[in-house]
């Protein structure tokens, strides 16, 4: 059970950065190659390899080659799902606040 809670720990550092939540937002629909990605969140190659490879590294993201595009997508569905939750408790908090 530690493994597990070591896991999820690990995975939700990987959701503490903006840009990564952004690019797991465009990705929610459809994939997308790199300069996709970057045409809609305006950031360098650079910055969106990077943090595609974090996620892709714990798993979270999945990629295919087509000739010399690399496609993304997530990896399990289930993250949208728990991603929008997170979003709901988050704006309902706000609501709250206001």
């Amino acid at each position: 059970m530690k493994e597990l809670y070591e896991m999820h720990a690990e995975m939700c550092k990987v959701f503490s950065n903006p840009t990564r939540l952004e690019i797991l937002n465009l990705l929610r629909e459809k994939e997308m190659t790199v300069t996709a990605l970057m045409e809609k969140t305006k950031l360098s190659q650079a910055n969106i390899s990077q943090h595609l490879a974090i996620m892709k590294s714990k798993g979270i993201v999945a990629s295919r080659r087509d000739g010399k595009n690399i496609h993304y997508r997530i990896a399990y569905p289930k993250i949208i799902k728990a991603f929008d939750i997170l979003r709901d408790v988050l704006a309902e908090k706000m609501q709250r606040q206001r």
